[in-house]
This record gives structure tokens, sequence and C-alpha cells, in this order.
């Protein structure tokens, strides 16, 4: 099996800022950074002892194609990408290992939420409706079963933006206008369900269903404008169903990070750390990472 990826040393060429969950920051101006996507995986906010070869590659380029989508369907969208150019502060030795996997992008203040978008009742807001009806605290017509889509369209429902160990919390909107306030909380409450709704129509045309996906904004102090960043539309941040299997009334099939979800919970692993997968569980997850990619982009 192909080796992967799940730290990042620079050799001291770039200063080191943070490790996430997947990426590693680095800081190339006072105005840009370098994100790293490592092979790193979490699943229930848990980062496993190994990784999924190539995962980091695939992530960034699908966040690169993504980018270009919503742009030529958006105009007036601002990103943070700047390019794949790796900073020629970066050894040679290194650049074969980065090149793909990393991308310059803008210095933001980055909004501390998260802004997920639903189209289809799943996950934890299938388990909440259930229970009260609601979604993030949000009422939602009686009678939906699972895997439906919304009927009156997709839904705005963010969480917080926990910090690494700690586990993201579903909040209702009103409250992200607390934590982010006006005008920033209503322009990301408006501009995320404009980008699930173009990424949506795409993805249909390459037969892939967006169940549900999460972005993240930043501003971009000098012109106080709200900025897409982070990774977008990857399996990482996103729920991918394949079309033609899609059936409402029961759980779907998916092209993201479920089956080692599902394989943690299985083994009685869920939530636990030390976790170390086997070798299959890794492959397997690294195939259905590809096929979402290739099967958006056309694998170019």
């Amino acid at each position: 099996m192909a080796s992967s990826l799940t730290t990042t040393d620079l050799q001291g060429s770039l200063p080191l800022i943070a490790r996430g969950k997947v990426r590693d920051l680095y800081e190339v101006d006072d105005k840009t950074l370098l994100f790293v996507a490592t092979d790193r995986i979490s699943a229930y906010d848990v980062i496993m002892e190994n990784g999924i070869p190539e995962k980091g590659i695939l992530l960034t380029l699908c966040t690169q194609r993504w980018f270009q989508i919503l742009q030529e369907a958006i105009p007036t969208l601002r990103t943070h990408f700047i390019t794949l150019d790796l900073p020629a502060k970066i050894p040679a030795s290194l650049r074969p290992v980065l090149q793909n996997r990393a991308m310059q992008v803008r210095k933001l203040r980055v909004l501390p939420i998260e802004a997920i978008v639903r189209g289809y009742i799943t996950g934890s807001a299938w388990n909440e409706y259930k229970k009260s009806g609601t979604v993030h605290g949000i009422p939602v017509r009686e009678g939906l079963k699972e895997s439906e889509a919304f009927p009156d369209g997709p839904i705005y429902t963010p969480s917080t933006k926990a910090e690494q160990g700690e586990h993201d919390e579903n909040i209702h909107p009103d409250k992200a206008v607390e934590i982010v306030g006006e005008p920033y909380a209503s322009t990301v409450a408006e501009l995320a369900v404009k980008l699930y709704k173009t990424a949506h129509a795409y993805a249909l045309t390459r037969g892939v269903i967006i169940a549900d996906t999460k972005f993240e904004f930043g501003v971009d102090e000098e012109t106080n404008e709200v900025v897409l960043a982070d990774e977008v539309l990857t399996p990482d941040s996103s729920r991918f169903w394949p079309k033609d299997s899609y059936e409402v009334g029961r759980g779907q099939q998916s092209f993201d990070k479920q089956f080692l979800r599902d394989w943690l919970v299985k083994e009685g692993l869920k939530g636990k750390p030390g976790v170390r997968m086997s070798d299959e569980i890794a492959q397997k997850t690294s195939e259905k990472y590809r096929e979402a990619w290739e099967r958006i982009t056309g694998g170019n």
C-alpha cells in the first residue's frame, strides 16, 4: 500500500503557525500562508494514528477545482486561494512531496463558526429531528423520512468551531449572529446557501448528490469583505452520495469518511484515542476519496 504523510517538516524554511486535524499551516509572509494538507484523518473528533494514502493531494486538488467552479458561477465570490505553486523558500528536496498538497492562501481573520448547509436530512440532523422535530433547534416540517431532501430547500445550520480535541457544537443561526455579529452573520448564511445550491446542481450533473457540506469564511481586514476560506466541498467537509443508488427512507452509501466512521462504531472504537486503522480500511477509505474526486472533477 502507498505510504501516507501524517506530519510535515519544512526544515526551517517557513515558520510553523499551527497544526490542525488535517492541515499544517506555515507563514510565507505577513499576508500569505501555506496550507499543507497531510494524509491525517479524524473521525468523531479524534485523529487516527495512521493516515489515508494520497488524501491530502486529493483534498487540495478537489478544493482548487471547486474554487474555479464556484467563481465561474458566482463572479463576485472571493476566496483565499492564491496558487498551488510552492514558495521560493521551500527546499528542492521537499518540493516533490509538497506539490499538489500545498496551496498558498491569503491571511484572513477567520470567523469562529462552521457554516454548515444541509440539503437532506441525515446524520446528526436526522437524530435530532426524530427526537424533537427540529434541526439545530429550527422547526422542520413533520413526516420527513431519512435522507429526504428538505421540502423548502437547503437549510443553514451553523456550529461552533472547536479547538482541536474539543467537539463542535450545533447551534441555532441566531447564536451564530451573537458569535460573529452583523453584517457578517447574515452574509455568511446567505452566501453559504448560495454556494451549496451552486455546488449541488453541478455535482448532480456528475452523478453525485451533496447531502450536506461545511464552509468556513474569513474577513479581509483591508476591505472588510467576507471571503471563502479553508477547503471546500471535499469528502472531509461534505457528505457525498451516489445519485444512482439514492433512495429515501434509509441511510446512503457515501464517498467520504462514513466508511471509516462505520468501522469505528462496529469495532467499538468510536471516539477512542490512539486508534490505528487496518491497511484494508485505510486503502478502502482512500478509494472512496479518489472516486469522489474523479466523479466530480473528471480526474483532472
